[in-house]
């Protein structure tokens, strides 16, 4: 018994593990490190989310937005934040100040963001558990009564009693009279978060052996789903819902466009801050960019194969969006696929295999939100503290917290902030990502070369173009809103480049033909190209894939516009909901969110204390327009830890890219 206790506590905590060059943990494999980060991106969302989106907006033409938003959303965010993650070797805080300190705010936006998420996660995998237990039931309980049971035994909710929105105003507020805890449901949480903490507990080394548990058991769980679903009678009939259909006139609609951004968007996981975390254990050369594009593509994969199974359970149950109400998550997962196991033969199996897959897949999207704030309490206070008890503590807060979602209104709290979370805080956050990235990196580059009211005509347009015109697009019409924002953009622009001097660094080929073109340049484009080629030095060594030149425009004049207007869509939708406590709640936790990033972008200073001691210093930069980090002997610092710095003796630029090297370097002012 002693051995086998001992080969036990040897699985769960593997040792000190590896380590980088720098002194960072760092993951066992790169599999280990693909797995966990997919775990981040792949949950029961892939198989209940996705196949709900899809079914209310039936047919092919699905796809054609879908995968416009993956190319023009998720794989340029993904390259972002693994790259910087990866060279910057921090979490988001460590990582975002490095970038530029006015961004700590984003990083810390993004630690709150999965702050508040993984709280009412984890209640998900507790109504997951309630079906598992009564999955070994014959026959399974709810047979016959498939809402009765999701509604009384699982939720164990009680409803509200209405309120109402009159011509003058809220007149009341929707009252929630059930306030009771439930008992099974905060027994089961304390197991999911105990299943948690032995995920990450110990650092890398035991989240890289949990994710092969987690990711790699329920892609083999799901194949075997996928086959029974697949063989049910009239299987086909759904089928061809999903891949032999087309609705050129769905096409046109916003509705449709929005959903398959918003799945994208929500489904990859942008913007969370685990794939930095995670990315800063890798070793500072890996393929970052790869890596990158193997998870989204991995994720979409994923959906997009797993989606059969519903809709074959859609053909056998002879449902379709013409006698069917629109299906949302939870009714795809406690309701329709409920309904179909009960008529399947051995029934209990069934069950059994569909609830375990979607708890794997859930825990191993938990724990990555988790360790966003555990890696950031490390870069801080890691000298101080041991991971095993930071993991604890934040383990036994969140399950404390957790706990007003354990009630008996806890189903419309859970709705009422994930819906503003993920609409307001989290699109708000990649907005921030992707503008001020593009904007801040290196400013004072451009203020040398184009002086300082260009640089503030150029990005007070493309700012106040968003800001005005989405709020005339909500108030007057689409086209006025698109109109006026492109003329606000238009005019900061002109008038940016009449006051624009020539710039005395050269510009790329092109772009350095004549005054007018290089001052376009450096207004335009030069702050995410540079950020490009800096993050390129590291990530894009030796043989690896490098971020392309497109990146930087992309993200800048084309991702982030598209995510302030799904930010904005938001807004109308709570004025319907104003006189509801809990979506107030929500809307209120959201904008905090949106606070921490404003406010680091104004006052950066009050953030020091989120920061590495010996890293506070990491955004100040030398002044050389064109040069990249390495020529100038401060390239990122290698170590979270010791704050020692090294150059890669394999990344050097090439010369016509320093070709500016000469230009005069002027220090920055502390």
């Amino acid at each position: 018994m002693a051995a086998i206790l001992a080969k036990v506590r040897r699985a769960l905590t593997p040792g000190k593990g590896k380590k980088s060059e720098d002194g960072r943990d760092q993951w066992p494999s790169r599999a280990a490190f693909l797995l966990a980060s997919m775990g981040g991106a792949i949950g029961q969302g892939n198989i209940i989310r996705y196949p709900s989106q899809v079914f209310n907006n039936i047919g092919l033409q699905w796809f054609i937005p879908y995968l416009l938003s993956v190319f023009i959303l998720a794989i340029p965010g993904l390259m972002l934040e693994v790259s910087i993650g990866q060279a910057y070797r921090g979490g988001s805080v460590a990582a975002y100040n490095k970038m530029n300190r006015r961004m700590r705010g984003v990083g810390l936006a993004s630690m709150m963001v999965s702050a508040v998420v993984v709280v009412y996660f984890a209640i998900i995998l507790v109504w997951i558990m309630v079906y598992f237990r009564h999955s070994f039931t014959s026959p399974l309980p709810w047979t016959g009564r498939t809402e009765e049971f999701y509604y009384t035994q699982v939720l164990r909710q009680v409803d509200p009693v209405g309120g109402a929105i009159g011509p003058n105003g809220v007149e009341s507020f929707v009252s929630y009279k059930g306030m009771g805890l439930i008992g099974e449901s905060v027994g089961w949480s304390a197991f999911i978060w105990f299943c948690v903490f032995l995920c990450m507990f110990n650092g890398v080394g035991i989240t890289g052996r949990a994710a092969y548990v987690t990711m790699a058991l329920p892609i083999f769980m799901t194949l075997i789903l996928l086959g029974r679903c697949c063989s049910l009678e009239n299987a086909g009939r759904g089928i061809k819902l999903y891949f032999a259909s087309w609705d050129s006139d769905n096409l046109a609609s916003g509705q449709l466009w929005q959903t398959a951004c918003g799945q994208v968007f929500f489904s990859t996981g942008v913007g969370f801050g685990y794939y930095i975390a995670y990315a800063s254990y890798n070793s500072k050369w890996a393929n970052a960019v790869q890596d990158a594009a193997i998870i989204v593509i991995s994720n979409c994969a994923f959906e997009t194969i797993a989606a059969f199974a519903l809709f074959g359970v859609v053909g056998y149950l002879d449902i379709n969006p013409s006698n069917t109400p629109r299906l949302g998550a939870f009714e795809v997962g406690f309701l329709t696929y409920p309904a179909a196991l009960v008529a399947m033969p051995g029934a209990n199996f069934w069950a059994v295999l569909f609830f375990l897959t979607l708890l794997l897949l859930g825990i191993s999207s938990t724990y990555p939100m988790l360790d966003v704030i555990v890696t950031g309490i490390m870069d801080r206070y890691g000298h101080k503290v041991p991971r095993p008890l930071v993991a604890a503590v934040l383990v036994v807060v969140a399950f404390l917290i957790s706990l007003m979602y354990c009630t008996e209104f806890g189903y419309y709290l859970l709705d009422g902030v994930d819906r503003w979370i993920n609409n307001l805080a989290l699109v708000f956050v990649v907005w921030s990502e992707f503008a001020l990235s593009t904007t801040i990196y290196r400013f004072k580059d451009v203020f040398t070369q184009t002086g300082k009211p260009a640089f503030a005509f150029w990005n007070g347009g493309y700012f106040l173009g968003q800001i005005i015109g989405v709020a005339v697009g909500h108030h007057v019409s689409g086209g006025a809103g698109a109109g006026l924002g492109l003329g606000i953009f238009a005019v900061g622009a002109g008038i940016s480049l009449l006051l624009c001097k020539t710039p005395t660094a050269p510009a790329p080929s092109f772009w350095n033909n004549n005054a007018f073109l290089k001052r376009f340049w450096y207004l335009a484009f030069y702050s995410g190209n540079q950020l490009r080629r800096d993050l390129n030095v590291i990530v894009a060594s030796g043989k690896n894939w490098s971020i392309p030149m497109l990146w930087g425009p992309l993200v800048r004049y084309i991702s982030a516009p598209i995510l302030f207007i799904v930010y904005s869509l938001a807004y109308p939708e709570f004025w319907t909901l104003r006189n509801d406590p809990v979506y107030v709640f929500g809307f209120i936790l959201a904008h905090f969110c949106l606070v921490f990033a404003v406010v680091g972008v104004v006052l950066p200073r009050y953030y020091d204390v989120f920061v590495p001691m010996h890293r506070l210093d990491d955004g100040k930069r030398v002044t050389a327009p064109g040069v990249t980090e390495d020529s100038l002997g401060v390239e990122a610092d290698d170590s979270a830890e010791t704050g020692s710095s090294r150059s890669s003796p394999h990344c050097k630029s090439s010369p016509e890219e320093d070709k500016s090297r000469g230009e005069e370097i002027i220090r920055e002012k502390p």
